[in-house]
């Protein structure tokens, strides 16, 4: 019996815009005033971002360099015309109520792309049970949880680490309690699923995945995803498998997807299994807001009563352009292009001072560096006015190991010629070290 439980979050906006500082630091008085208030909003972390503005408090980086930001995972290459233009077009539309379910031909386009991406036998998605369109991954990330779990004591959701912090706010304000399973450089930075205890896999009623990693790059195979459907079954808990990336690969080799794995493993009902997908990554299009989730039809059609008082339909515009992006793939082979032209250039000027390795898909480089992650991210701005990632900010300390430290990220998001000075800049201040 698949276990819902619907949860409203009212604060949702500011804790995925890291303002957890808020709650926390609110004053006694205040806090009697709002004796109602979630009490989960106090176990929120500060986000990555917060605790790096805090890390460069103080620093005067040189004023004749530029600076250069690698730290935030925002797209910065050209927006595609293809789907630019119906949005300008489209405004007109800006009069009507949209559904929550999205159009019909927008739920058509995503099938079509989900049939001929991943290999998918025809008619193995119905537009009309397995797809939800959604305002960004982000978005649908967080509330998914507060669909799908049940709160209580007992209640794990299993995620990576080093992980994305929305899964981690999802789980507690879901009111379940996050397992971290690491994904460390021991392992080639993939989840090892068999180390998990039997016991856990029982009061699992959630993991996320991610695939290809933020920030590793590392992509799970098809193998391991069969064997991840196989424990849905036997425990009866959801695969939120985050596949944001999934678009930014090299080399030819095409990541596979957990509904892929699910079909091709006799699993055509897709039962447990839930994917996410965006534009934003994809295409070049973080400011539209537009992804979807996709998968077990019972699990879709609690989310759409979820996400119908949610209040969060997508713009008709905004539908518009998706349909056109979803369609076309000449702008994301361009994408690809471009990711892979920077990667081989600063791989070729960082290779020879550090052991750095080429991604296997996505834009970040998870770079292994002996000393302190936050140290060298600290003085890295202050001397070269480069901002990095200290990976132990995206990771949890978990039996006294944090498997993100001694890392930094680096998202190859600027234009070209930045990437070059960023990686020029890197070079030099870690032969000072």
């Amino acid at each position: 019996m698949m276990r819902f439980r619907l949860y409203y979050a009212p604060l949702e906006a500011q804790i995925l815009l890291g303002y957890s500082h808020l709650i926390t630091t609110s004053s006694h008085h205040n806090y009697n005033k709002h004796a109602s208030m979630n009490p989960d909003l106090s176990k929120l972390q500060p986000y990555p971002f917060e605790k790096l503005a805090a890390l460069k408090a103080g620093c005067n980086p040189p004023q004749d360099l530029s600076h250069i930001a690698l730290s935030i995972g925002e797209p910065k290459h050209p927006s595609p015309e293809v789907a630019l233009k119906p949005l300008r077009e489209c405004l007109a539309l800006s009069n009507n109520y949209p559904l929550t379910k999205g159009m019909p031909e927008l739920r058509q386009a995503i099938a079509r792309w989900l049939h001929q991406r991943f290999d998918l036998p025809a008619g193995a998605i119905d537009a009309e049970q397995h797809i939800l369109p959604v305002n960004g991954t982000r978005e649908a990330l967080f509330a998914f949880a507060q669909t799908v779990v049940a709160r209580g004591d007992e209640a794990l959701v299993l995620m990576p680490n080093p992980f994305y912090q929305i899964y981690e706010g999802a789980a507690l304000l879901a009111g379940a309690t996050p397992y971290f399973y690491g994904t460390t450089r021991e392992h080639s930075y993939q989840p090892d699923f068999d180390a998990i205890p039997e016991e856990i896999w029982q009061r699992c009623q959630l993991i996320y995945v991610c695939t290809p990693g933020n920030p590793t790059g590392a992509i799970i195979t098809e193998a391991e995803l069969v064997k991840l459907i196989e424990k849905a079954k036997k425990h009866d808990f959801i695969i939120a498998s985050d596949e944001c990336y999934s678009e930014i690969y090299f080399d030819g080799s095409r990541p596979p997807g957990l509904l892929q794995a699910a079909v091709n493993s006799g699993h055509g009902d897709f039962k447990n299994c839930v994917v996410f997908h965006s534009l934003s990554k994809r295409s070049n299009l973080p400011g539209m807001r537009s992804g979807f989730v996709a998968g077990d039809a019972e699990v879709m059609k609690a989310f759409l009563l979820y996400r119908t008082y949610h209040g969060c339909a997508m713009p008709p515009m905004t539908q518009m352009a998706s349909i056109a992006a979803w369609n076309d793939e000449a702008h994301v082979v361009e994408n690809r292009r471009l990711y892979q032209q920077k990667f081989d250039a600063v791989l070729a000027i960082l290779s020879p001072v550090c052991a750095v390795q080429k991604p296997e898909a996505g834009f970040y480089l998870w770079l292994y560096i002996d000393m302190d992650d936050a140290d060298f991210a600290r003085r890295l701005f202050d001397q070269k006015n480069v901002t990095v990632l200290p990976g132990s900010y995206l990771s949890r300390t978990v039996d006294a190991q944090n498997p993100g430290s001694q890392h930094i990220r680096m998202a190859l998001v600027a234009p070209f010629d930045e990437c070059i000075d960023a990686a020029n800049r890197i070079k030099q201040f870690i032969e000072t070290l």
